[in-house]
């Protein structure tokens, strides 16, 4: 995928989470600074990246830069995703669900920030196993990339909107009609041929 020219959108930048790192030399301890930031345009492109200085001023500008060297395209329809994605970095897990508009963003932590500023304005999030902020917005970024409009489909396939959504149609009716016939032959057996064999001796 072709790299976003970040001088082009109209970023804003978000500080998820700062942590203090010290590091013992032999002559004593060196204290720096690993900052996870976050930007994006509120309409549609998001990244996320981590600086380490000893400053924080410099690990927020580090941060920043790499963010925007990470810059992903969030497919957003009326507000929210186009469907259902799970994902997962580390021990943590993503799951992330279009919501009817009005909703709101459903979500908490380094998630939340991240769907804001891709732009995303309805929509449910569930963080599941490890809470870690910085593994939960890889995994949230890992299921952005994963997402797909209908057109992208379409476009993937070689065909139409329409054909793709007439065939998903299609093949959503097929499937409940073949599941109920199915149903409907094993619960009506036949009779057993052993009784209709006692039942002719008895009358004879």
């Amino acid at each position: 995928m072709a790299r976003i020219n970040a001088d082009t959108l109209d970023l804003e930048d978000r500080v998820v989470r700062t942590n203090k790192v010290q590091k013992t030399h032999k002559g004593g301890r060196t204290m720096s600074w690993s900052i996870l930031v976050v930007v994006g345009d509120g309409k549609g492109h998001v990244g996320a990246g981590i600086g380490k200085a000893r400053a924080i001023p410099d690990a927020i500008r580090k941060g920043t830069e790499d963010a925007k060297k990470n810059l992903i395209r969030v497919p957003i329809v009326d507000g929210t995703i186009p469907h259902d994605v799970l994902a997962q970095h580390g021990a943590s897990q993503v799951l992330l669900k279009p919501a009817a508009p009005g909703t709101g963003v459903v979500a908490g932590g380094a998630v939340r920030i991240l769907l804001e500023a891709a732009g995303v304005h309805d929509i449910l999030a569930k963080s599941i196993g490890s809470n870690n902020p910085v593994n939960n917005a890889w995994a949230t970024i890992n299921a952005l990339k994963q997402l797909r409009t209908i057109e992208d489909i379409a476009a993937l396939r070689g065909k139409s909107v329409e054909e793709v959504r007439r065939g998903s149609a299609l093949t959503s009716g097929n499937g409940n009609g073949g599941a109920t016939s199915v149903t409907t032959a094993v619960v009506t057996p036949a009779v057993p041929v052993a009784a209709t064999t006692a039942e002719e001796g008895t009358d004879g």
